[in-house]
């Protein structure tokens, strides 16, 4: 077996070893890139036919099945770099998640492609869902050719080769080696070779100067996949820290001597970033309304008044600081606070606004999408602080401190007041500056070998790989901003249950409250594990008072692990069968994400 898939994978190299070595020339590499990209998606349609025929077959070989569809994954890896960047709306029908999605316009997207194969072909192929293969099939060759119409009819800029060159390599840290598209068979650290070899084969169309530098750092991130295939063992740490980060750092290096002409836009992930855990690696304005709107240091001192001010609250009692509290970690410490100027408990549990200007869809049920919309909800909600923003921007305006702070901020001739939106984003701009990348976890991705020991690295390592963790806790922003684009935000649905020891689901049906889908039934955003050793008690109603608890919840499979009838639950249902040491070590590592603000 060990011996065939060998095969299969030298197999799916073939197509990535048709780009220039290092020693040849080109003028024009992009226009090469671009033939390249159009035989290799040649290749991967002519996969998908041989499965599609196997699968049409009266009796189909399992075997043969599995195998075919190896192959076929193998070969997506080839080309998926650019797959992803230059059409991730095709990309999303062949390599992406199985559950629905919902986009802008509230049009959902069915399950398609690779993922949903592979529950039809494992652990055991299913011939209940013969039909249903080969239509994934089909679909799956039809949508190819929007690659190749894509590759061959659309200039590709050499910008854009670098930048999607390195996002594979992030894509690779962050979900890659997680096991996140390939979460039945945990062959991620094979495809990830794939992925790997061929961005070094697309470097080596532009490694001119240095004659082939690259091949050091590529050759023995690519030499560490191949002596480490077992999942479980695998050490995520020391891949990305000594393999992956010179990788990245090199193709930014060059591309700043190559003098390539970059076109910049705003965007999470910064395009400068040379390897995830940079201090700018993150553009805390990425989901601002707009220009006009990006944090400045008078904003700043605005609004870290104003969110300490209870003027905006209904009773002049409560403020944003009231609930999230610094000490705290921007939280209240309790499982839920109560309704303003009552005793009655409020819906939900209050998260930590560290780092919430990193994800771009706020509240748990993802009702708003910017801070300055969820900072106007929370003080006109009657149940949080039954406030009139009109009112008390006329009570602001009285008060000449105030009233020099706006006319600072937010410069403007002749003014007689102050507007809504510049409070909001004032508020928004101190949230916006809550950002913090200066953990113990931080301190050793940048190189330090003392920021943590033996046990909290394997911690790390479980969280990436066994305890499946990072498939939803995305690495490094350990919330469920989706890599390496950063464009959208992920809901779950993992069965909490309304109380302890209860076999009932919690009432709350979350984002199905705002998207009335059925799939979205009790469905939450995925938060941040950061400083999440500061924030208990745990979970949208506040449930579990410690990490403990937490990781017990998710080692049994979730809901549906504790007897909860969920039929969408979208967490695995599988046991971990995490050992207390390894749950020791999880608690760990995650303490490690603490940050010194």
């Amino acid at each position: 077996m060990k011996k065939f898939f060998l095969i299969v994978g030298l197999t799916a190299f073939a197509s990535a070893y048709t780009f220039l070595s290092c020693s040849q020339k080109t003028n024009h590499p992009e226009k090469e890139i671009a033939q390249t990209l159009v035989k290799q998606v040649d290749d991967f349609i002519n996969d998908c036919k041989q499965l599609q025929l196997e699968a049409e077959k009266p009796n189909p070989d399992e075997k043969k099945l599995q195998t075919l569809f190896f192959k076929a994954r193998l070969g997506y890896k080839n080309f998926e770099w650019a797959a992803e960047y230059f059409e991730p709306a095709t990309s999303r029908f062949i390599n992406g998640p199985p559950v629905e999605e919902v986009d802008l316009s509230m049009q959902v997207f069915k399950p398609a492609g690779l993922q949903v194969i592979e529950a039809f072909l494992f652990p055991k192929s299913d011939p209940t869902k013969k039909t249903a293969l080969i239509n994934e099939m089909k679909k799956m060759q039809s949508n190819c050719n929007k690659y190749k119409a894509h590759f061959k009819g659309i200039d590709i800029l050499d910008w854009q080769v670098f930048d999607a060159a390195k996002l594979e390599v992030f894509r690779i840290e962050t979900l890659g080696i997680t096991g996140f598209d390939d979460p039945l068979t945990l062959r991620s650290i094979n495809e990830s070779t794939v992925a790997l070899k061929s961005i070094e084969h697309v470097m080596a169309y532009y490694d001119k100067k240095y004659e082939c530098s690259f091949d050091k750092h590529f050759n023995a991130a690519s030499n560490y996949l191949t002596s480490n295939t077992n999942f479980n063992t695998f050490n995520r740490a020391e891949f990305i820290r000594t393999y992956c980060n010179p990788v990245t750092t090199d193709i930014t290096n060059l591309e700043l001597t190559l003098k390539i002409n970059t076109i910049r836009y705003n965007r999470l992930l910064n395009q400068d970033a040379k390897t995830l855990f940079d201090s700018n690696t993150f553009n805390i304005n990425a989901y601002s309304p707009n220009q006009s709107s990006y944090v400045t240091t008078k904003k700043i001192v605005l609004g870290k008044l104003l969110f300490a001010d209870p003027t905006f609250s209904g009773t002049g009692t409560r403020s944003c600081k009231s609930c999230h509290q610094p000490e705290k970690a921007f939280t209240d410490g309790l499982a839920k606070n109560t309704v303003i100027n009552s005793k009655e408990i409020l819906a939900r549990n209050t998260p930590t606004l560290i780092n919430a200007a990193l994800q771009p869809s706020q509240f748990y049920d993802m009702r708003v999408n910017t801070l300055e919309d969820q900072s106007i909800n929370v003080i006109q909600n009657a149940l949080e602080m039954h406030g009139s923003m009109k009112f008390s921007v006329q009570k602001l305006w009285k008060d000449s401190n105030y009233k020099q702070l706006f006319i600072a901020a937010f410069p403007k001739p002749n003014r007689t007041g102050i507007d809504t939106l510049e409070v909001m984003n004032a508020i928004g701009s101190y949230v916006r500056s809550l950002v913090f990348f200066n953990s113990r976890f931080d301190d050793y991705m940048r190189g330090n070998n003392n920021a943590m020991n033996a046990d909290e690295i394997s911690g790390f390592n479980l969280f990436m790989g066994k305890a499946k963790c990072a498939t939803c806790h995305y690495m490094p922003l350990f919330n469920g901003t989706f890599p390496p684009r950063y464009i959208k935000t992920e809901a779950e649905v993992i069965g909490i249950p309304k109380a302890l020891n209860d076999t009932e689901i919690d009432s709350d049906l979350g984002r199905y409250a705002i998207v009335k889908v059925a799939s979205f039934k009790h469905a939450f955003k995925t938060p941040t594990m950061r400083n999440v050793s500061r924030t208990a008690p745990y979970m949208h109603n506040g449930i579990y008072d410690s990490l403990q608890q937490v990781i017990d919840f998710y080692n049994k499979g979730g809901g549906v692990g504790l007897g909860i009838n969920i039929e969408n639950q979208t967490l695995s249902f599988d046991r971990l069968n995490l050992t207390e040491k390894e749950s020791k070590d999880l608690i760990a590592f995650i303490k490690t994400l603490n940050s010194k603000y």
